[in-house]
């Protein structure tokens, strides 16, 4: 069964990543008019959340302030550590959700719009996490990775 106001609802996220330290002002290449209307919100990895969404998903909890990477030497992330590292990279994340339904709308955007954050937060914090497992792969290598755990995902989802 489908709900006919869902399917109005649409979710947008645009990705684009900067050797930077989140100092790019528009890294989306946004018009004026883009530029006024979007909020900037900073996910700092290092930090701890404890909203609603980040309690519901359930991402292995690593301490990034006390973690130090054994094959780069990188970390703990300290306070400042997005000004004092090298190197730094930063993952400009544009979401854009728009459910137009009246009385509904913006409570479904703010919802989605926070999940979205918890999200990207856990995964990121999971990727620096998982540095040593990563670093230093191929291209190959990666895609391989990908390949394999892709048919890990539609195995599981297959079973459920």
């Amino acid at each position: 069964m489908q709900c006919p106001l869902f399917s109005k609802c649409s979710l947008t996220i645009d990705t684009v990543i900067r050797p930077d330290n989140g100092c790019s002002e528009n890294a989306h290449n946004l018009n004026s008019q883009q530029l006024a209307e979007r909020e900037v919100e900073i996910v700092d990895i290092a930090s701890v959340s404890r909203d609603y969404w980040s309690k519901v998903i359930t991402a292995p909890k690593v301490d990034l302030t006390t973690f130090k990477s054994q094959r780069t030497d990188r970390g703990p992330l300290l306070n400042g550590w997005m000004d004092s590292c090298r190197p730094v990279m930063t993952i400009y994340k544009l979401v854009i959700m728009d459910a137009p339904i009246w009385g509904l709308g913006e409570r479904l955007e703010d919802c989605l719009i926070a999940g979205e954050r918890a999200l990207f937060l856990a995964c990121h914090r999971m990727c620096f996490a998982w540095i040593d497992e990563w670093y230093g792969m191929t291209m190959e290598q990666i895609r391989e990775m990908e390949r394999h755990t892709d048919l890990l995902l539609k195995k599981t989802l297959k079973k459920a």
